[in-house]
């Protein structure tokens, strides 16, 4: 007894005459289909290159297409001419012409002797599937497919819309349970004549030519009827991506289709040289009696589908850009924002760069320009400091500053003075760490020399931007790691702050403090507030300082600080 392979062909014939002489070189008998479409002139070519095989028959031929029953018209065609011809048959193994033997085809036939009554047919019920695209499970059974998914896909939506808002039912014929599976299976003689001769196979191809991709139900479905034994799983390694398009395997896949142990594998790239020339070529190793177990390679697709769907953290592709959400990670690590530290404590930024080891930036988002360490015009990734282009796309700033300096932690300055475009997007952020000392900014209204009547008008406007900005960050919505103090609370205990602050960067800052940023002068800044006040505005971001100086709460041990 044998095993015999039906062939569906219908492109890269001169591939499929060459995996069919392998099978016919093996003894093993061939039926093929070829897809009415293809050329007479290519069909009559392809005959010619299997002339001298004796034990290679055509099927008549039907013009197939995807999702179409002329897919199970072809196969069932073939299948009975392989019964007819080849008594001697005992499994019958469905392929296509893009498929590639990758198992000697004696350690296929020592397998299916082992197990001569077994059918290898991936069968489950519409419950337990996980991989079907498009929406409709059980709907495919029920509902009417008269239109092409691929040619007229408005005309298809259209009528299965309108079929279920008449609540239209089509009756499953009595004892059968729709299941699904893969197309490709090898069923024993046994089984596959009594599904093409049921007294019911009329009912049952009328039903099933209204299903959608029956394909990958009638022989499903119908096994089920009459198999004494399943293994609902196929012996052809078949690999689907996350939108249902079917795996090419190419030369450099070489490895990863020996690891699987698999006997066929589809679909095989036409030009793949190496891979047809090792896997058609005689096999001079002994046999290996191996259970085929695509389990092995599975994480590697796992991991590609991964990349393709979610691409590398704070890489953004052309065609996962608009899609919101598709980002595997806003950025590609993490960052720390300042906010009101630079107004407070002088050079803090030099300050911070020396004790934590990393890369410090003033405001990025200042109004005229970029503000990188160092002062540069040009940053890693040539970012240049033009704030016209920084503000095309804020957010494209980010990420490309924090994935063009990979492995290097940025800080940077942020204010209510700055650009406020990309508050929501640092805030959205789980990559930034995002620390403020809010009414900050008002010292350096206090230091400057200037009519107290534009001083009011400024801070009203930079205390709307900070408290809108406080807002966004408190909203249930916030995912960066936020620390907030208002002015007088920050500096009760500036260096137990500092320390949580450097704590939370890590590094060297493990350390406690021995250096200190030293802190701008604010005697008579509660004043200033009081005047601020008298004149109409409000100036609660910075908390309760006191308008007498020494009045300052000292029992909650205040500790000492230089201030010049």
């Amino acid at each position: 007894m044998s095993v015999g392979f039906v062939m569906l062909v219908h492109e890269a014939l001169d591939r499929a005459a060459q995996t069919a002489r392998h099978f016919h070189d093996h003894d093993k008998p061939v039926v093929i289909h070829v897809d009415k479409r293809v050329s007479d002139d290519d069909f009559s070519w392809f005959r010619q290159k299997l002339n001298d095989c004796e034990n290679i028959r055509f099927s008549e031929r039907h013009a197939c297409e995807w999702g179409n029953w002329s897919i199970v018209g072809a196969t069932q065609t073939a299948c009975e001419v392989m019964l007819a011809d080849f008594e001697d048959v005992r499994h019958v193994f469905l392929s296509s012409g893009s498929c590639l033997p990758l198992r000697p085809l004696d350690e296929l036939q020592s397998y299916l002797d082992e197990r001569q009554r077994t059918d290898f047919i991936e069968s489950v019920t519409t419950d337990e599937v996980d991989w079907t695209v498009g929406g409709l499970d059980q709907e495919r059974f029920t509902l009417r497919f008269p239109f092409s998914w691929k040619k007229n896909r408005r005309l298809f939506d259209g009528y299965v819309n309108l079929q279920r808002r008449l609540k239209f039912q089509r009756k499953i014929p009595d004892g059968l349970t729709p299941h699904l599976g893969s197309q490709w299976w090898c069923l024993t003689r046994q089984t596959l004549s009594a599904i093409l001769q049921d007294p019911r196979r009329e009912e049952f191809d009328r039903y099933f030519k209204r299903v959608w991709i029956p394909d990958e139900s009638y022989f499903q479905t119908l096994a089920r009827l009459y198999s004494t034994q399943i293994e609902s799983r196929s012996l052809t390694l078949s690999k689907f991506d996350f939108q249902g398009k079917p795996h090419v395997f190419y030369d450099d896949h070489i490895q990863l289709l020996r690891r699987s142990d698999c006997f066929v594998a589809r679909k095989i790239w036409p030009q793949a040289e190496r891979l047809y020339r090792d896997f058609l070529t005689p096999a001079g190793r002994a046999m290996v009696k191996v259970e085929p177990n695509p389990l092995k390679i599975d994480r590697l697709f796992s991991r590609a589908t991964e990349r393709r769907t979610r691409g590398r953290a704070g890489l953004y592709m052309q065609g996962r850009f608009p899609n919101d959400g598709w980002e595997n990670g806003k950025t590609a690590g993490r960052y720390s924002v300042f906010e009101g530290f630079d107004d407070l404590f002088e050079d803090f930024d030099a300050w911070l760069a020396r004790r934590t080891g990393n890369r410090v930036h003033k405001h990025l988002f200042a109004q005229d320009r970029v503000q990188f360490a160092g002062d540069v015009p040009v940053y890693n990734g040539a970012l240049p400091d033009s704030a016209a282009l920084r503000d095309y796309n804020p957010r494209s700033f980010i990420t490309s500053l924090t994935w063009n300096t990979r492995g290097e932690h940025q800080c940077f300055m942020f204010g209510p003075r700055d650009v406020q475009d990309v508050g929501s997007f640092l805030s959205a952020d789980r990559n930034a760490q995002i620390s403020v000392i809010t009414g900050a900014w008002a010292i350096p209204l206090f230091h400057s020399n200037r009519n107290f009547a534009d001083l009011r008008k400024e801070a009203a406007q930079l205390q709307r931007t900070e408290a809108a900005h406080l807002e966004l960050l408190r909203n249930g919505q916030t995912k960066a790691r936020v620390s907030i103090w208002n002015l007088a609370e920050f500096i009760e205990d500036p260096m137990e702050k500092l320390q949580l602050i450097l704590d939370e960067l890590g590094g060297g800052a493990q350390r406690r403090l021995t250096e200190v940023p030293q802190m701008a002068n604010l005697a008579g800044f509660g004043q200033f507030l009081q005047n601020l006040k008298n004149q109409g505005m409000s100036p609660h971001l910075m908390g309760d300082f006191p308008v007498v100086e020494g009045e300052q709460r000292q029992e909650g041990g205040q500790r000492p600080y230089l201030v010049r």
